[in-house]
């Protein structure tokens, strides 16, 4: 309970500025949470020693529907979130993270779903002479994602309000660096919300279901970044990936993609050569080629200026085999203007991640 009450003090400590006349559509929650790490990978069984807990702690913006894109949302809320973890296994250690994220509102607005992604330090990471036995963490900054799922009651008493629920908080380097099997928190959450002013402003509401038509567009995008393969002091390789799409919109908030990606994996390089050398079973002869090719179909979700995309791919030419030939995208894109955007990008097979991936791209 000591995280609840550093979380509440982080609250009070607001209090003093939310008496000035600041904007009533912000807000700040501190929330505790407590639960269990789930046995994804049974290399991780040693790691589950206790039940993790911590706090998370948020500053809120709503919105009334000005853009068009709100009011097709429900409203949604977007904000920064600091989350402190104490994963009560000493050689895990502690993770302190920062997240941008969005609310979105459901069953007249009782019931919130807060998506939120971020970067995470972790206190403890893998050393093989200090922590060998930290196979979760091969690098102190994480990839983090935490979702929530709350009931959700503003203005209970005065500025105060309540929410409670469950939350899941994930942590991983994306094989940036060995080792790599990740951690995943599955907890009960309670806290406090406050808002920062007095009047409750009102929602608009128009039509913004006119129909949405546009041809089909053309996007051509460079990937890159560094990996490592499973195998611990391999080295890390830089990556680079080619992609072709076309994509067709469905309406205003959704497209479909169909392409290709060109990958130039050089961290395979290494693992082609170890395997040829070390395991004479699996009959590699050290000669085969690093690069694939993949085909793709994919969504994307448009909201605002940011988009959500989820690929499905398969590798056409795959003369190395390596965690088998489907493969997995998601992540973020930011749109530039109507033609450029930036993305950040997940790249897995199945549950197994491969690589993020920092993109550039043009569509036409």
């Amino acid at each position: 309970m000591k995280y609840w009450l550093i979380g509440f003090g982080c609250l009070i400590s607001f209090l003093s500025v939310a008496q000035q006349r600041v904007a009533s559509e912000t807000y700040i929650d501190a929330n505790y949470f407590g639960g269990q790490i789930a046995l994804h990978n049974n290399d991780v069984l040693h790691l589950i020693t206790g039940r993790p807990e911590g706090f998370i702690f948020s500053w809120n913006k709503k919105t009334f529907g000005n853009q068009a894109w709100q009011q097709r949302y429900n409203y949604p809320d977007y904000g920064l979130s600091f989350v402190y973890q104490d994963l009560k296994n000493d050689v895990l250690g502690n993770s302190i993270g920062l997240f941008a994220h969005y609310n979105f509102y459901f069953l007249k607005r009782r019931i919130m779903l807060r998506v939120a992604q971020g970067l995470s330090y972790n206190t403890n990471s893998y050393d093989k002479i200090e922590n060998p036995k930290n196979v979760a963490f091969g690098s102190d900054i994480l990839s983090s994602t935490y979702v929530m799922l709350n009931y959700k009651k503003e203005r209970l008493l005065d500025r105060f309000g309540f929410q409670a629920g469950l939350t899941l908080v994930h942590y991983s380097n994306a094989n940036v660096k060995a080792p790599n099997t990740s951690i995943n928190t599955i907890a009960l959450n309670v806290g406090l919300t406050y808002n920062l002013g007095d009047e409750v402003l009102e929602y608009i509401d128009t039509d913004t279901n006119k129909k949405f038509t546009e041809s089909i567009k053309y996007n051509l995008a460079f990937r890159g970044g560094v990996n490592q393969s499973d195998v611990i002091g391999s080295g890390q390789f830089p990556f680079y990936i080619f992609s072709a799409y076309a994509d067709k919109r469905l309406g205003h908030t959704s497209a479909i993609q169909f392409g290709a990606d060109v990958f130039f994996s050089n961290f395979l390089k290494e693992l082609i050569y170890y395997q040829s050398v070390s395991f004479p079973e699996e009959n590699v002869s050290g000669d085969e080629d690093y690069r694939r090719v993949g085909l793709f179909v994919g969504h994307e979700l448009f909201i605002n200026k940011m988009s959500l995309i989820t690929q499905l791919g398969y590798y056409v030419y795959y003369p190395f085999d390596f965690e088998g030939r489907t493969y997995i995208r998601v992540g973020l894109k930011r749109y530039f203007g109507k033609t450029f955007f930036g993305a950040i990008t997940l790249k897995s097979h199945g549950a197994k991640a491969e690589a993020v991936e920092f993109g550039i791209g043009v569509r036409l």
